[in-house]
């Protein structure tokens, strides 16, 4: 049985470690990037309106997560798609979209866990309640299992094919319009 369980700020901090196996299991990233993208975690730890949902099985093992916080000016996600979505689509539509909105930073299911629903319980539960117009995320843009999720539950593609700087993978933005119709 999976349960889900809020985390404050200063678990996920402490518990950075189980969130990484979390995240590595789900990517596979080249673990010479796992270092940095520890710090960049514990510092989104820190944004205003973070929160934070743990997928855990029975004895409390975290085979889920999926944090996010309210989008402002001054944070490099933010500040970079609100530009590249100004400049395809104008400044009303990034107003729009991150004017006010929940940042979905991660979301990732261990393997062993996946099409069980575990994915759409945590990104329903973190957009619950959320007071933010919309929420956003980047998800790699191609037709995978994640993309499926997020347009079933009634994300769109604002920017796609979006490769963020200095990177080389391509991504789709999506965006929905809270609270959800689910």
């Amino acid at each position: 049985m999976i349960g889900l369980r809020r985390v404050a700020p200063d678990e996920f901090t402490l518990r950075l470690d189980s969130v990484l196996d979390v995240y590595t299991a789900a990517m596979n990233p080249p673990s010479d990037q796992l270092s940095g993208r520890k710090a960049i975690m514990r510092n989104h730890a820190a944004h205003p309106g973070f929160a934070c949902l743990f997928a855990e099985t029975s004895d409390g093992t975290p085979v889920g997560v999926a944090y996010g916080f309210h989008g402002d000016p001054g944070q490099w996600w933010h500040d970079v798609v609100r530009r590249a979505i100004a400049e395809k689509n104008g400044e009303g539509s990034a107003r729009g979209w991150l004017g006010d909105a929940l940042e979905l930073a991660e979301i990732h299911v261990h393997p062993d866990y996946q099409g069980k629903g575990v994915g759409r319980a945590m990104i329903t539960g973190m957009c619950t309640g959320r007071l933010e117009r919309t929420a956003v995320l980047s998800t790699r843009d191609q037709p995978t299992a994640a993309r499926h999720l997020y347009r079933s539950i009634g994300f769109v593609d604002l920017l796609t094919q979006f490769i963020f700087p200095g990177g080389y993978e391509r991504y789709a933005i999506l965006g929905v319009v809270l609270p959800l119709s689910e």
